[in-house]
């Protein structure tokens, strides 16, 4: 007959402090999750607030330069898997997809760009009023408006679309597992020069290794990276 094995005194001890540890750990988690939000909702009503005059401005701009719409909404995937419409001001020529796909069609050479990075360097889709705005990354401003509506962080892995998710491969629970961010590490490391497998890796480090003084970080490295348009499209 078998004698039952129970667990020892030291070992239930053990157990039982590892999962106080994890229960730590994880409160801990939540807290620094709920300053993180208090930061993003402060953040971003302030910056709506005091540039409001330049977000007017540049509407108006548009208007007149472009013709509606002023604001383009484009289905994002955030926190979770769940979609979201991500504001931008409005860079692109009306029908931008229809264009794109004549693009693609008739040149082999940007489809395999595209295919690979998600990214032209000659996007055929960009006014040249939109191609400035790229550059000083004016056209991300709006999406202060997605960071008031929980849709996303001032600092967070990059909004990406929902076929751009196979390209994460068993990597893209990372990104599910926080909000995307108008800045983030590949904002000032490399934006749009670093390859798709540079920004996933980025995305993933970050979602992994997140802290409120790595965030502080980051804002603060963008204004430069942006200034010095370091790799902006």
């Amino acid at each position: 007959m078998e004698e039952s094995i129970s667990p020892t005194f030291n070992e239930m001890t053990y157990a039982s402090g590892i999962a106080g540890v994890q229960g730590q750990l994880a409160s801990k988690r939540r807290l620094q999750k709920a300053v993180k939000r208090m930061l993003d909702l402060g953040g971003a009503l302030s910056f709506l607030i005091v540039f409001a005059p330049l977000l007017i401005g540049v509407a108006v701009l548009l208007l007149v330069a472009q013709g509606r719409p002023v604001l383009f909404k484009h289905k994002r995937i955030g926190r979770n898997g769940e979609p979201f419409e991500c504001f931008k001001f409005r860079t692109m020529v009306n029908e931008a997809g229809r264009a794109l796909e004549q693009h693609l069609a008739a040149n082999p050479a940007a489809r395999r760009e595209w295919e690979a990075t998600q990214k032209l360097k000659d996007d055929p889709r960009v006014t040249p009023l939109g191609a400035v705005m790229r550059k000083l990354s004016v056209d991300e401003l709006p999406q202060f408006l997605n960071v008031v509506m929980g849709h996303m962080s001032l600092v967070g892995p990059r909004p990406i679309v929902s076929s751009e998710a196979r390209l994460y491969g068993s990597h893209i629970g990372a990104y599910y597992s926080l909000r995307p961010g108008i800045t983030g590490p590949w904002q000032v490391g490399g934006r749009s020069n670093a390859s798709y497998d540079r920004r996933v890796q980025l995305d993933v480090d970050y979602a992994s290794n997140w802290s409120i003084a790595r965030d502080i970080g980051i804002l603060v490295r963008t204004v430069p990276a942006v200034l010095a348009q370091d790799g902006s499209c």
